[in-house]
């Protein structure tokens, strides 16, 4: 028996050590440009939700898909070298995705990005004994694979309601599509109300919430740091309408302004069998500050986060219990340059938490936030209104 299966994007990511240049870094045809080594390590939801959650203590069972090439052996090496199953697909034919992370010294970061085997991942590599003697089903990055998001998203949705009718708890997390390509112009909004009615947790950053679904983000071509100055009311707009589509709760990440949560009604959230008390997690609305740590690296962070509320959410947690766990795993993510092993065991985590470690310090989120009992917590205007 597992407690979640891992299903979606997997990848290796190449980055290179790249030179502190006085006039900064930039493309040069012709010439050479000496650098240091490059980092190798697997990448996408995954291997970074499911490592995260093998380190806190959940058991995992991943399903994803590789290339019959040296990079999917790498992959697979690397899951089992970390405590994971190799139980991912080989696809005969097929080249195993990757990305080239372009990340100057004080500058930011610049991915180049081959989807691979994960742009023909469809309902069909899901198999019935995947979703066997498991209690959660988490997916993703469909926007960076095509035929999750071709067709107004049929095989998401398909996908998700599979993993429902075999009584798992549905969970869906997203990646920043381009905007100039397919992914971005993809109708997200027809997609995601197609498929959140059958999402029991949706978990998008606000960056990824913003392009999909805000008219105002895309056509002002913001660029995805400048969400920092995105209001609370904004980001409770966003809540407001994603509940709307049919998910059971919403928890969007925020980087390091934190996590917001909001949730449905006790009849939707009672409908997925996973809460013992589902009135208490009803018609919720939270603000999580983050946890005070030295940055390392940021990569996997948001997966980290969405491990952490996840196993939170199988020990049975309460609401407040649950948006703090999942900062703290992402605030451990942040603690090591890859995006797993700063992730400490739950009973590390807690520990940490009840011997005071600090949380940011900050006004309220926006106007009409309350603060909670709970340290690092606010209660939001729109509590209670389901």
């Amino acid at each position: 028996m597992v407690d979640v299966v891992v299903a979606g994007h997997i990848c290796v990511d190449l980055i290179p050590t790249l030179p502190d240049l006085a006039g900064g870094f930039s493309y040069d045809p012709g010439t050479l440009l000496e650098v240091g080594p490059v980092t190798v390590s697997t990448g996408g939801c995954v291997p970074n939700t499911g490592g995260a959650l093998h380190r806190l203590g959940s058991r995992v069972r991943l399903v994803g898909r590789v290339g019959d090439d040296p990079f999917g052996g790498i992959v697979r090496r690397s899951l089992v070298a970390n405590g994971l199953d190799d139980s991912i697909r080989v696809i005969p034919g097929e080249s195993t995705s990757y990305s080239m992370i372009l990340s100057p010294p004080g500058e930011d970061r610049m991915f180049l990005h081959f989807a691979g085997a994960n742009d023909s991942f469809d309902e069909d590599d899901l198999a019935d004994a995947d979703l066997s003697d498991a209690r959660i089903f988490h997916f993703g990055y469909p926007p960076i694979m095509r035929r999750m998001y071709e067709d107004v998203g049929e095989n998401l949705a398909g996908l998700m309601a599979r993993a429902k009718r075999a009584g798992l708890v549905t969970s869906l997390d997203m990646a920043y599509p381009d905007p100039a390509t397919a992914s971005g112009g993809a109708d997200w909004p027809r997609i995601l109300e197609r498929a959140l009615p059958e999402v029991d947790i949706f978990v998008p950053s606000l960056e990824e919430s913003l392009l999909m679904l805000d008219p105002d983000f895309r056509s002002s071509k913001d660029e995805p740091e400048g969400v920092a100055g995105v209001a609370a009311d904004r980001v409770s707009r966003l809540g407001e309408r994603l509940l709307g589509m049919g998910a059971g709760i919403v928890g969007i990440k925020c980087g390091d302004r934190g996590l917001y949560l909001r949730t449905g009604p006790e009849d939707r959230l009672r409908a997925t069998g996973l809460f013992s008390d589902a009135a208490a997690w009803s018609d919720l609305e939270l603000w999580s500050s983050v946890f005070e740590v030295e940055v390392v690296g940021t990569a996997g962070a948001g997966d980290a986060t969405v491990a952490g509320f996840l196993h939170a959410l199988l020990l049975g947690d309460s609401p407040e219990d649950a948006v703090t766990a999942a900062v703290a795993s992402g605030a451990s993510s942040v603690e090591a340059a890859d995006a797993t092993s700063g992730v400490r065991s739950w009973k590390e985590t807690r520990r940490r938490i009840s011997d005071g470690w600090r949380r940011r310090a900050g006004d309220p989120p926006g106007e009409g936030w309350s603060a909670h009992d709970r340290d690092g917590l606010w209660t939001g205007p729109r509590a209670g209104s389901g």
